[in-house]
């Protein structure tokens, strides 16, 4: 499975791709600014995408609405909790910063059902 991550902390992106990676998944793209975010959703090729709801101060919903519009699931990160969100995005799933791996990966597989990761995953 093919992930788009969209984090502006490269740490974070760095460590959530490791997560990933150590549990079968691929990284399709990681975007760190909005511009790269809809440039990627727009025209790569993945499974679902991981968002985090601000880059650098700006919103991440215009990558949510063209992730929407292509009916590639995502999901939502963010330091601020859930509680922030705009209501135009409360059903997405929401995970607070730092999150546990554990829940995302089975948000992610719930999202995107009828994938396997790569054999030998955890």
């Amino acid at each position: 499975m093919n992930v788009l991550i969209v984090e502006d902390e490269a740490l974070i992106a760095m460590l959530l791709e490791e997560m990933l990676d150590t549990r079968g998944y691929s990284v399709a793209a990681h975007a760190s600014t909005l511009a790269e975010g809809e440039t990627m959703a727009s025209s790569l090729d993945f499974d679902v995408a991981i968002l985090d709801v601000s880059l650098a101060g700006e919103a991440v919903f215009p990558v949510a609405e063209l992730l929407s519009d292509r009916g590639i699931p995502f999901v939502f990160t963010t330091g601020y909790g859930a509680a922030g969100m705009p209501e135009a995005w409360a059903d997405r799933p929401v995970f607070g910063k730092p999150y546990d791996i554990e829940p995302l990966i089975e948000t992610i597989q719930q999202l995107v059902p009828n994938t396997t990761v790569a054999a030998g995953a955890v």
